[in-house]
């Protein structure tokens, strides 16, 4: 046996108003649910992004709660999105139209493009041709 696709995967913000403004307004992620101060959970393609509050995640659950075990992450996270290279342009003009910095533009080696951004979080975030994992 070998695991297969990637489900869902998480990254961290302390402000999760913020984090749910940028990744509902600017990355047009559909919003799945929000719990209060905690998370907030958008579909991401056939996906599901996580984005936890880390000082929340570390309170385990009460016993009336789901029994969903303690975790977080300090420090800057990193999330990369499958895009075309039409689409990485796009996405390249529609993040600096919503005032978001392009941090680095990869060539990669063996074929294939992307670019580099943040969240209000600071996550690092990517858009990449699949092609650069052999996709």
């Amino acid at each position: 046996m070998k695991a297969g696709r990637v489900l869902e995967t998480a990254v961290y913000a302390a402000d999760l108003d913020a984090a749910e403004a940028f990744y509902r307004d600017v990355l047009g992620l559909e919003l799945i649910s929000r719990g209060g101060n905690r998370h907030v959970f958008f579909r991401a393609g056939d996906a599901v992004l996580l984005v936890f509050n880390p000082e929340e995640t570390v309170i385990p659950p009460a016993p009336d709660q789901l029994p969903v075990p303690p975790h977080g992450a300090a420090g800057q996270g990193h999330l990369c999105f499958a895009a075309s290279a039409n689409e990485i342009d796009a996405w390249e003009l529609r993040l600096t139209e919503a005032g978001v910095a392009i941090e680095s533009r990869v060539e990669w080696p063996n074929g294939g493009r992307s670019i580099y951004f943040r969240d209000p979080a600071g996550n690092s975030l990517e858009f990449a041709e699949p092609r650069i994992w052999g996709v």
